[in-house]
């Protein structure tokens, strides 16, 4: 391939998406790049503080916690409050427990600013891909999903970097730095975005036409986005198994914590460099067909890590996953906000990042004590049959769901209960298959790790 044909497929897959869009994925990569709590957390506790290890992981776990309740929290607030007052009010919390964290100095204290930092961190996620879904048209929103992970992805390595430069300042001047950063983004948000959130529809006389009100037990009983968000729970237990996994076998094997390091690299700098060339290759690709080849993808991956033996073949097991994580990230994404309501994205998103925050709670406790107990070998035997698991889970129970065109998202506003959804029985959908209308004119990803 040519460096001409790149500079095209670059600008490409960049072109053609509103204004508001990259103000919200600047707003992203000015929040990442200065997201150094969750990062030197744990060496903050252990070597500044001298609290024990054991305290140190149960700290990080009760941020994942705290993103458990706050995901259907900020789901919640995005539909019935707006994205753009969510966004706000949670980043400036967020920042508000990043600045805690510089002078809070009691276990518990700690230990409470952490939970509160991961329910507003995790709170504001819906309202981002709620607004992603309002403002993109419908054909570019994966792409737009994408763009907005490669751009926390990159915010993320550059704190990294820039947080290992900067440690000579302590770890209390990072967090204020992370409070800073956090708070700019709100202004930007505050400032340059609009508010998306759908107006109530009007009849042909005038009159306000009245929604169907979605609770959180109307989510759940959607029987296709049930599927899709327990069939994504199984992905993030396999995605998130390898970041405490992954040093622990390597330190089985007398690798140093050093190999890990840069092992561990691996999986930024592959996202950083080949997202926008993963998201060329896969637009406009069947969602259920990507689903179930990220799925693949984390099995191989992570399965494989039972037989390397060497850093250069545990960094290849990474780059085997990465990739599916890049094709997972925006897909899953775009197809929970294909199913949902217009007047219910908040919450649908909300729900999904739920999943996201329960694995990145209970996949470390397991990792870490299946590795202590039967052994490595055990762990990615496991991930790779959750991933098969997975990858069967999305071929056969979502092919109907999502069987539609991509390019044919917005071209009604109304979901019309094909035959074939009459397999999920006693649903009580309100969006399951719902195409998502086109907009006027924007998350890893993540578990906490991914956003």
């Amino acid at each position: 391939m040519s460096i001409d044909s790149l500079r095209r497929s670059a600008r490409e897959t960049v072109s053609g998406l509103p204004q508001g869009f990259w103000w919200l994925w600047l707003s992203t990569l000015v929040n990442r790049t200065g997201a150094f709590v969750l990062t030197f957390l744990s060496l903050y506790l252990t070597v500044e503080l001298g609290h024990s290890a054991w305290f140190a992981g149960l700290v990080v776990a009760l941020h994942g916690l705290g993103g458990v309740a706050g995901s259907p929290l900020g789901g919640l607030l995005t539909d019935r409050w707006g994205r753009r007052p969510t966004m706000v009010t949670m980043h400036l919390a967020a920042a508000a427990c990043a600045l805690l964290l510089a002078f809070v100095t009691s276990a518990w204290g700690i230990a409470l600013v952490v939970l509160l930092m991961g329910v507003a961190m995790q709170a504001v996620r819906p309202s981002i891909n709620a607004t992603i879904a309002d403002m993109v048209p419908a054909h570019d929103v994966r792409r737009a999903y994408a763009l907005n992970y490669w751009a926390l992805n990159l915010g993320f390595a550059i704190a990294s970097i820039g947080g290992g430069a900067a440690a000579f300042l302590g770890y209390r001047t990072l967090f204020v730095v992370d409070a800073v950063a956090t708070t700019l983004c709100a202004v930007i948000v505050f400032l340059r975005l609009p508010e998306t959130r759908p107006e109530a529809r009007v009849g042909t006389e005038g009159t306000p036409v009245a929604e169907e009100k979605v609770s959180m037990l109307t989510v759940l009983r959607d029987a296709p986005f049930r599927t899709l968000v327990l069939l994504n729970l199984l992905v993030c237990l396999v995605f998130t198994a390898p970041w405490i996994g992954l040093p622990l076998t390597m330190a089985h094997q007398g690798l140093s914590p050093s190999s890990y390091g840069v092992v561990i690299a691996v999986n930024g700098i592959v996202i950083v460099g080949f997202q926008l060339l993963v998201n060329k290759l896969t637009d406009k690709r069947s969602p259920v067909l990507l689903l179930t080849l990220s799925a693949l993808l984390f099995a191989l991956g992570t399965g494989a890590t039972a037989l390397a033996g060497s850093p250069v073949a545990f960094a290849a097991t990474v780059v085997v996953w990465t990739v599916g994580e890049m094709i997972h990230v925006p897909t899953n994404a775009a197809a929970t906000a294909r199913l949902a309501p217009e007047h219910a994205r908040g919450r649908y998103q909300g729900v999904m990042g739920m999943s996201w925050a329960v694995a990145g709670f209970v996949a470390p406790i397991g990792a870490g004590a299946i590795v202590d107990g039967p052994g490595p070998d055990v762990l990615w035997a496991a991930t790779t049959a959750i991933g098969a698991i997975a990858a069967v889970g999305y071929f056969v129970r979502l092919r109907k769901a999502l069987a539609e065109d991509p390019e044919e998202f917005g071209k009604s506003e109304t979901f019309e209960k094909s035959d074939d959804s009459q397999e999920f029985e006693g649903s009580g959908q309100v969006g399951g298959g719902t195409p998502v209308a086109p907009a006027e004119p924007v998350a890893s990803s993540s578990s906490s790790v991914s956003g």
